[in-house]
């Protein structure tokens, strides 16, 4: 009898077990199915975008390359979804995507179109809200923040590699080093300074400075820049 009462709890517990797993089975695939339904929403928008808007010059061309980019890392990004998270971040690539696009659209004098939500990192990073033109280390670096013959590339503000770049219009992308290797090089500091300095609507230099050298203890860099 104690034996039959031992395999019946036993049995219980198992029953009750697999029922819970299933639940959250059920509710995790519930959950990745919402967001990734949210970001093909996103993506098929930037998709519509991108396959009508033809430049007019080069930022417009550029804007609408970096739009493109995105649109096909989005896609990438949603259909190898595993959880909600990742879906999620297929959502933050195609709105990104849709920055450059009004981006775009703004460089060819249209409408921008409609307003995309707020995200709290391009809040935090800023904006370009006047032209900079400045000399770090014999190379010459422009913002503004309007499209221009001598600013074509945009970035629609937010965090690259832990540190806040603002959003507006440049010569270089200068960003595009950190955003490929993780990682921000000794001169970033310097030119973030240089370029914003006294800008009104950008953190202050020490802000970014406290930022990348906490980035660069990270990633592993000694005091002289030396990787360790």
């Amino acid at each position: 009898m104690t034996l039959v009462i031992v395999l019946a709890v036993l049995a219980a517990v198992i029953l009750a077990v697999r029922a819970a797993v299933l639940r959250w089975q059920a509710d995790r695939q519930r959950k990745l199915d919402d967001a990734a339904a949210d970001a093909r929403r996103w993506i098929e928008r930037l998709g519509g975008q991108v396959l009508t808007l033809t430049g007019t010059d080069t930022a417009s061309q550029q804007a609408l390359a970096d739009a493109a980019e995105r649109y096909n890392a989005a896609a990438s990004q949603v259909e190898q979804a595993e959880s909600a998270e990742q879906a999620r971040l297929a959502t933050e690539t195609a709105l990104e995507g849709l920055y450059y696009i009004r981006a775009a659209r703004v460089a060819m004098d249209m409408d921008p179109g409609p307003a995309l939500p707020d995200e709290a990192e391009r809040e935090r990073a800023g904006k370009v809200t006047e032209h900079r033109q400045v000399d770090v280390d014999g190379q010459a670096y422009a913002a503004s923040p309007e499209p221009g013959q001598d600013t074509p590339h945009y970035y629609p503000g937010g965090e690259v590699a832990g540190r806040p770049v603002p959003q507006g219009w440049y010569s270089e992308p200068w960003w595009k080093p950190a955003l490929i290797g993780g990682a921000w090089g000794l001169g970033a500091a310097v030119l973030f300074g240089a370029m914003f300095a006294g800008m009104p609507g950008v953190a202050d230099a020490s802000t970014w400075q406290d930022g990348y050298d906490a980035g660069q203890h990270d990633v592993g860099f000694d005091d002289d820049g030396a990787i360790f």
